[in-house]
This record gives structure tokens, C-alpha cells and sequence, in this order.
């Protein structure tokens, strides 16, 4: 059976929404490199590819497969903690889910930790308190959501989430569109 690499990530980009240059920018290679590589203009070293298939949230094992089984369950392990958001954890649960319509996310806020302040833009999300009580402030209004409690709105205004209280605080989060 022969593979056609660049045949393979054409199909994959736009089957994620993506243009040449977003594929590129988030695989730190040029929109050149990847017109060529789709269109057999090319070949492509490893690294490369691997940088490429981890955009779009597989393993180089997953990508070479025959099997067009599409991944279900993730484990714990699989997560992606992303640092920096001002928060004690802030991890993507499905790896490459920036790819799918919505953005599954786990995060626990400390006594006095909020998110960064999300500025409007299009889409929707989703919030169920696991644990605590947050503080869910959209544009001027402020909303307290307790353990068991959930939060929906559009997104087209201010946003952040906060933990006023003085126990920690866990939410799933989903967002749609990704925005991360």
C-alpha cells in the first residue's frame, strides 16, 4: 500500500478547518513548505512531519495507520497542561481538540486565582463547577456558580472566571470554537 504523505495532511488540514499558513504557523514551518509537501513538490524529514502530525493531535504511530478508526477515549496521561494562564491547572483534555468544534477543558482555581480576562469573540462555552464555588464575571455583571451548578453564554463579551472563595475551585470547561 503506498502512503501519499502530502495527500494525507491535505485531508487532515482541511478536514480541521485550516489553512496552509494556520498549519504552518502552528507546525513552525512556511506556507511554502507546505503547499509544496501537498502537492508532491517535496519531500519532508521527519522532525518536520512530527511537528505536523502533532498539530493535529496524533502520534506518528496514529498517522501512519491504516486504521481510520477515529481516537475515542483519553486517558489521564494524554492531557495537555498548559502553563501560564495564571491558574493552578488549566489542562486540555482531548490533545489536538484546538482542531475539533469544541475545546474540553479541566481547570482548578486556588483561593484568589481567576483566569486571564477574555476579551469578546465568536462562539459559545460551557462551564460545570465539580467542586467549590466560582465566581463567573461577563462584561460588568458577576455570577456565583456552585458545585453541581453550570454556566452557558455567548462569548461575544468579557469574560473570566474566579475563585472568590476560600476552598479551591475545579470546572470543566468547554469552549466553542477553540480559542487556546
Amino acid at each position: 500500500m503506498e502512503l501519499n504523505i502530502g495527500q494525507k495532511i491535505k485531508a487532515m488540514r482541511l478536514a480541521s478547518d485550516l489553512t496552509q499558513e494556520e498549519l504552518a504557523n502552528r507546525a513552525g514551518l512556511t506556507k511554502g513548505f507546505i503547499s509544496q509537501l501537498e502537492n508532491d513538490q517535496t519531500s519532508i524529514q521527519i522532525d518536520s512531519l512530527a511537528d505536523i502530525v502533532e498539530v493535529f493531535g496524533l502520534t506518528m504511530s496514529e498517522f501512519f495507520s491504516d486504521n481510520d478508526e477515529i481516537k475515542t477515549v483519553y486517558s489521564p496521561e494524554e492531557r495537555v497542561s498548559i502553563e501560564g494562564k495564571g491558574i493552578s491547572r488549566f489542562e486540555l483534555l482531548v490533545p489536538g481538540s484546538t482542531n475539533n468544534l469544541m475545546d474540553p477543558i479541566l481547570i482548578s482555581l486556588e483561593p484568589g486565582e481567576a483566569t486571564d480576562r477574555f476579551e469578546p469573540h465568536p462562539g459559545e462555552q460551557f462551564g460545570y463547577v465539580l467542586k467549590g464555588t466560582a465566581t463567573l464575571k461577563i462584561d460588568k455583571k458577576s455570577f456565583k456558580v456552585p458545585e453541581g451548578h453550570c454556566f452557558y453564554f455567548a462569548s461575544d463579551r468579557t469574560h473570566r472566571i474566579l475563585n472568590k472563595d476560600k476552598s479551591t475551585v475545579n470546572i470543566l470547561w468547554i469552549i466553542s470554537p477553540p480559542q487556546m
